[in-house]
């Protein structure tokens, strides 16, 4: 039996290779070009094949490619058949069209993407849309990942858009970041992220379930259906009964296949108030402050998903007025903003962050927001405008607040623009909320309550430490409700860095990043970890979440009873 496989499947190959053969001959007979559908990666695309239908495509035994503006590639079997002229006779009406000569067998290749655009008669248009009633049930069954595990495994359909339905309705019920779609040597895996972990969901789904489900992402996203060894970057709507979520598609090839990377971003996360986001009342009364200035830079500091972008678009919602000019260039827009002028980074129109910059300022903003300062020009444009009376909000990739001084001297920044430009430098990290239904007390023995009281008394006097007193410390455990991790949901950490007289006479001298921080420090400054204690102290996290997020703290002799943490 393998023999004989071998011997059809050699046998295949050899028909194969004889039609593209004949297909070549066929191109230099009529002086065009050749094509092959299957192995070269031709880049199909739905809005070409939207031009002819499936029926009228195997007649003439033509096949759309590719659609860029009005210029359309057609690939035929045979240009000089009746039905084919006529097809492209009447296309060339409206578009200016290329042939190009293919095999039947690519021909047929092409063709088996219909499948993929006549689902219940409708056109792909780049969104979802789930109706009131579908996104009800979803949510009344999906609670857990649990429940969408078995969600997955019980679907009995066939149609691609339902499984990828369930599978973004239950990452929106379950308020995940991100769906990872992952293919594998023998499974292939779907996983969520959840309160900033990943989750595995499921290793149930078939190669060609996955495969199905690949080529709907590429379609809803307007990508490339042939190409498959490039990295790929799009994105598509979800239309809920009371607001759209965008999706932004990351795939890039991998061992085994394609895998897929789907960033969930539902406007309803990004309804947070300023002062919801975690702050403790000492620096929020800072940060108000800060912010309520007509000028100065404000950076925001941390490692990505780390909470910064939500924390300056809740800036943003803070400044909103008639009377104020706001215009943001982003890369990408994460999420829009109503009364805001947002405008994202395109780096085939050259319009990057430095010069879109530039422009922005031609615009005679009031406040800017910046997405992210990456390189000595775009430093620059940003402490200029903060000297010159605008109010400018952006990021810096750093580990510590005080770090973003060093890191902007290394970018060309000149000292004596940096300490009068900047208002303040934050440091920020996502930290999993302990869940209230399962958390446990832990059982402090005396040493442990003093090292505590100790750490509290070390604190500067801005905070008020009587809040803290009567501390009650929990750990997790898991749940039902929680997914077994021991928490739900996530709240921010932060760290200041005002910059004072004394801090800018110090930027004159090109600090380190230790000398800045013993200098912050004696001028009571509270680091992210230290915040991440006060939180666990009021039974808001873990000892062992804030140590994941900002290392281990040094006098800290707790033995947890258990360890949770998300596969």
């Amino acid at each position: 039996m393998a023999k004989k496989k071998e011997l059809e499947e050699l046998l295949s190959k050899q028909r194969r290779e004889a039609e593209e053969r004949s297909a070549k001959r066929r191109a230099e007979k009529y002086n065009l070009n050749y094509i092959d559908l299957v192995s070269v990666t031709a880049p199909t695309e739905i809005k070409a094949m939207e031009l002819v239908k499936e029926k009228t495509a195997k007649e003439a035994f033509l096949a759309p490619v590719q659609l860029i503006g009005k210029k359309l590639i057609i690939a035929v079997y045979n240009p000089q058949k009746q039905e084919t002229k006529e097809i492209i006779d009447e296309l060339r009406k409206q578009y200016d069209v290329s042939i190009v000569i293919a095999s039947k067998f690519g021909l047929e290749h092409n063709w088996s993407y219909y499948k993929y655009i006549k689902e219940k008669g409708k056109k792909i248009t780049g969104g979802i849309t789930i109706d009131s009633d579908r996104i009800n049930t979803l949510k009344q069954k999906i609670n857990t990942i649990s429940d969408l595990s078995k969600e997955i495994q019980s679907f009995s359909g066939t149609q691609t858009s339902q499984i990828l339905e369930i599978i973004l309705g239950g990452g929106i019920a379950l308020q995940a970041s991100d769906v990872h779609l992952e293919p594998g040597d023998k499974k292939n895996i779907f996983r969520l992220r959840v309160d900033g972990m990943l989750h595995n969901i499921s290793s149930e789904i078939s190669k060609k379930t996955h495969n199905s489900i690949i080529t709907r992402i590429k379609l809803l996203s307007n990508l490339k259906l042939n190409i498959k060894n490039k990295p790929q970057d799009g994105r598509f709507t979800i239309k809920l009964p009371d607001r759209d979520i965008e999706i932004r598609t990351s795939i890039i090839p991998s061992e085994y296949g394609e895998t897929v990377v789907l960033r969930l971003l539902d406007p309803e996360s990004l309804k947070v108030n300023l002062e919801d986001l975690g702050w403790r009342k000492d620096d929020l009364e800072i940060i108000k402050k800060e912010v309520s200035k007509p000028n100065g830079l404000i950076l925001n500091t941390g490692p990505t998903g780390s909470g910064k972008t939500t924390t300056l678009y809740a800036f943003l919602r803070k400044k909103v007025k008639p009377e104020i000019k706001i215009i943001t260039i982003e890369d990408p827009i994460e999420y829009h903003i109503e009364g805001i002028s947002q405008s994202q980074v395109n780096r085939t129109t050259d319009y990057t962050f430095a010069n879109g910059l530039r422009s922005i300022l031609r615009q005679d903003p009031d406040i800017i927001l910046i997405g992210e300062i990456r390189d000595e020009e775009t430093a620059k444009i940003a402490l200029n405008a903060s000297l010159t009376g605008h109010m400018v909000f952006s990021t810096l990739h750093t580990n510590h607040a005080v770090g973003a001084i060093p890191r902007l001297l290394d970018l060309g920044s000149q000292p004596n623009i940096l300490g009068p430009a900047i208002s303040v430098i934050i440091a920020q990290r996502l930290v999993r909320k302990l869940c209230d239904n399962c958390k446990t007390k832990v059982k402090l023995n005396n040493e442990t309550k003093g090292k505590i009281n100790k750490f509290l008394d070390s604190l500067p006097k801005r905070v008020d430490i009587e809040k803290y007193k009567n501390f009650e410390v929990y750990e997790s455990k898991g749940c039902e409700k929680c997914n077994g991790t021991g928490y739900k949901g996530r709240t921010s950490i932060f760290e200041l860095f005002t910059i004072t007289d004394s801090i800018e006479e110090e930027i004159y001298k090109n600090p380190t990043e230790i000398e800045l921080k013993n200098l912050a420090k004696k001028q009571g400054m509270v680091f992210t970890q230290e915040d991440g204690i006060l939180k666990t102290l009021k039974g808001i996290t873990s000892f062992e979440e804030v140590e994941r997020l900002t290392g281990p703290i040094e006098w800290l002799d707790i033995k947890f009873s258990s360890k949770k943490q998300a596969e």
